[in-house]
């Protein structure tokens, strides 16, 4: 009889919740699935031959400092590349602004463990990410949702009345997983203003930035408030995924705190990488390849739109997004996509129920699919399947 871990458990680990992603992943493995699931940035977008030479080229030069263990704040030669990158935006870092986290889901943890206790409230949007909400929740923290058309002020202020003010404020601005919509340059002042006015962080997450289709970039909330903002990077979306690579940019006083707490989950993310992906930055790369992968994205977001269009029946809508990886699917009031996600797996496609990204429980009729991963052939057979399988829901 197998031991009941249950009664050994701590609060925290008690308060863990699985990935609704990752345990579909596992149920669309088979090959005859088409899955739009993942947030998987496209293989053909990775710089094979270009890696293989810049790991030869250090090999050569620094195998001891390739192999050995880095310090927790990571690689210098990384970070000075990635400052230069807020530098051309006018963004006043350096080094002591930012730490290297093994990709930017430890980042949220790392946050999470520094600034959560039980019962805290932090604030984030309907729907948001839901690596962020796992975090929140693993250490035992409460996500409050607002809508983007909701005036947050209304909420901290309700909040603040009961003793419930918010640690800090989450949001993912620049085309936000999972409804691909952008923050305007008014909405993320409105936010800054709350969080000023009620003395609260903010933490803004920003995989998808660079990957800007069309439409004008709007600035960082880093660059507008730096004292008050926390800024999550990361290449798993723009360059490799495999290597884990993300970054914190804040105030020193903040990274301080961060380095403490990352010496006892990893002591250090591998140098390796780090390395490679500064030498890759060095030789004016990874903008090269940047501008390939945006024009894959933006053909590949406009054949879904287009598809979506042909095969999707009447009453369903979703986002077209600027940039980034994902759209945002809404079927009629009083449908679900629980529902909708059975037929369609018995049609071989697969996709992300929206309810997993809304912290209240809500969202039942929602539904997230990802455009950069499949090949277009993949694409238009999906969507043809996802068309029937919703037809059929609808017509119940």
């Amino acid at each position: 009889m197998a031991l009941d871990l249950t009664p050994f458990l701590s609060n925290n680990a008690k308060s863990m919740r699985r990935s609704a992603i990752r345990d579909l992943l596992n149920v669309a493995n088979k090959p005859e699935i088409i899955s739009f699931g993942g947030g998987f940035p496209n293989v053909l977008t990775f710089p094979v031959d270009d890696l293989k030479q810049i790991m030869a080229e250090l090999m050569d030069e620094m195998p001891g400092k390739l192999l050995q263990y880095g310090s927790t704040e990571g690689s210098v030669a990384l970070r000075k590349q990635i400052a230069k990158r807020y530098q051309k935006d006018g963004v006043n870092v350096g080094i002591e602004n930012i730490i290297i986290t093994t990709a930017s889901q430890q980042a949220l943890d790392l946050l999470s463990r520094v600034f959560l206790n039980p019962g805290d409230t932090v604030l984030c949007g309907l729907p948001s990410y839901l690596g962020a909400l796992q975090a929140f929740w693993s250490y035992q923290g409460m996500p409050i949702g607002i809508k983007h058309d909701e005036e947050a002020e209304a909420v901290v202020s309700a909040l603040c009345a009961i003793g419930k003010k918010p640690k800090f404020i989450y949001a993912i601005p620049d085309f936000q997983n999972p409804s691909g919509v952008t923050m305007s340059l008014e909405r993320r002042k409105e936010i800054l203003a709350v969080a000023k006015k009620y003395d609260i962080l903010v933490i803004e997450d920003s995989p998808y930035k660079e990957i800007r289709f069309e439409g004008e970039s709007q600035p960082t909330m880093y660059s507008l408030d730096p004292e008050r903002v926390i800024l999550l990077g990361t290449f798993s979306k723009t360059f490799v995924p495999g290597f884990r690579l993300g970054w914190v940019l804040a105030s020193p006083e903040v990274i301080d705190r961060i380095n403490v707490a990352k010496q006892s989950a990893d002591l250090c993310t591998p140098i390796f990488s780090q390395e490679v992906a500064a030498r890759y930055m060095e030789k004016d790369l990874y903008d090269k390849n940047l501008a390939k992968t945006i024009d894959m994205y933006r053909q590949k977001r406009d054949l879904m739109h287009e598809c979506l269009t042909k095969y999707m029946p009447e009453g369903v809508t979703w986002t077209r997004p600027e940039g980034g990886l994902f759209l945002f699917v809404t079927l009629p009031e009083g449908y679900d996509s629980k529902e909708l996600f059975e037929i369609a797996i018995k049609e071989n496609v697969a996709f992300v129920i929206g309810e997993v990204f809304y912290c209240n429980g809500k969202g039942q009729n929602t539904f997230r699919l990802n455009f950069s991963y499949v090949s277009d052939e993949d694409m238009i057979e999906g969507v043809k399947r996802l068309g029937k399988a919703t037809a059929q829901l609808l017509s119940k």
